[in-house]
């Protein structure tokens, strides 16, 4: 038996595809991020197990945004009372993903003594999971709220679809640092499947949701990562006997949506003392983003600062 699947243009790298098997009540969704998880986790100076939660709950971010069907924004996160006080990232509808972490860099080396890398709910401590649909001013935002289940990302996530949205799922989330010769970058993968309801027409679907379980589990995390493995042939190897198709792929990338125009407004929000404050000997205002750590020189003036 070979370990080849149809050729075909899908790229292996920073996409987002929905997946189909054969005549299965089951939907499934795959990701894959490169340059673009490496974009966000280098842009801070984060400890591995902060910027590997961070990962994942980008790479969450994409399975599921990548599914809506509007014009908008999937914003995931969670935050509790343990080392990492919140996590957050978002995916709107362009394909662009961007994320922050906020942590306690003594609390969070004091989890990671052991041999294994801390999971979510060691770095989260006892919280709460948000998934926020928001699609744009005219809409009301819609939010999921579940508390934090299980030691990793991934089961958090399955918790949430099962309470909140009674769709049985199951997630596998991956990130680690792979070097291809040019050094250690980031990579990122998470796949998905959520089985379809039974109806008249296709009976009960628990059978084959069992085979899709089982089948799912035996996918690895090295083969979310491997830049080797194309998402056609990680597809392939998982579900090869029943057939298995993977749709038009939707590229990603990093892209935060800070501008100065954007920090600026932020700015005349608070009083003219306050900014009066913030300028610095040299005069200007700086502003760093705790997303993507641009740093922007802001003139008072443009912040409603007058003279002296």
């Amino acid at each position: 038996m070979t370990d080849h699947a149809p050729l075909s243009p899908v790229p292996v790298d920073d996409l987002a595809a929905a997946f189909q098997i054969e005549g299965w009540p089951v939907r499934g969704r795959l990701v894959r991020l490169g340059d673009a998880i490496d974009a966000v986790l280098s842009a801070h100076d984060y400890p591995e197990p902060v910027a590997a939660l961070l990962g994942e709950t980008c790479a969450l971010a994409a399975l599921v945004g990548s599914s809506l069907k509007f014009e908008g924004r999937l914003i995931v996160q969670a935050q509790g009372d343990g080392p990492v006080r919140y996590v957050v990232a978002d995916y709107d509808s362009q394909g662009h993903i961007r994320g922050y972490c906020r942590f306690d860099a003594e609390e969070v080396a004091a989890a990671s003594t052991g041999f294994s890398r801390p999971g979510a709910q060691t770095l989260l401590g006892k919280g709460v999971f948000v998934m926020t649909l928001d699609q744009g001013p005219d809409f009301e935002r819609h939010q999921g709220i579940t508390p934090i289940e299980g030691e990793s990302l991934s089961l958090a996530a399955e918790h949430y679809f099962r309470q909140s949205e009674q769709v049985p799922t199951k997630v596998r989330l991956a990130v680690g640092a792979v070097d291809q010769g040019a050094g250690p970058r980031w990579r990122a993968g998470g796949a998905m499947i959520q089985m379809v309801a039974g109806d008249a027409a296709r009976g009960s679907t628990e059978e084959v949701w069992e085979r899709s379980e089982a089948l799912f589990q035996t996918l690895a995390d090295d083969e979310l990562l491997d830049p080797q493995i194309t998402p056609e042939t990680l597809l392939f190897r998982l579900f090869h006997e029943d057939g298995v198709r993977l749709e038009q792929a939707r590229p990603l990338a990093a892209v935060c949506r800070c501008s100065a125009d954007r920090i600026t407004s932020v700015l005349t929000s608070f009083g003219e003392d306050e900014r009066r404050e913030m300028i610095e000997d040299d005069g200007k205002i700086r502003v760093t983003c705790e997303y993507c750590s641009t740093v922007y020189e802001i003139e008072p003036a443009a912040a409603g600062v007058g003279s002296l």
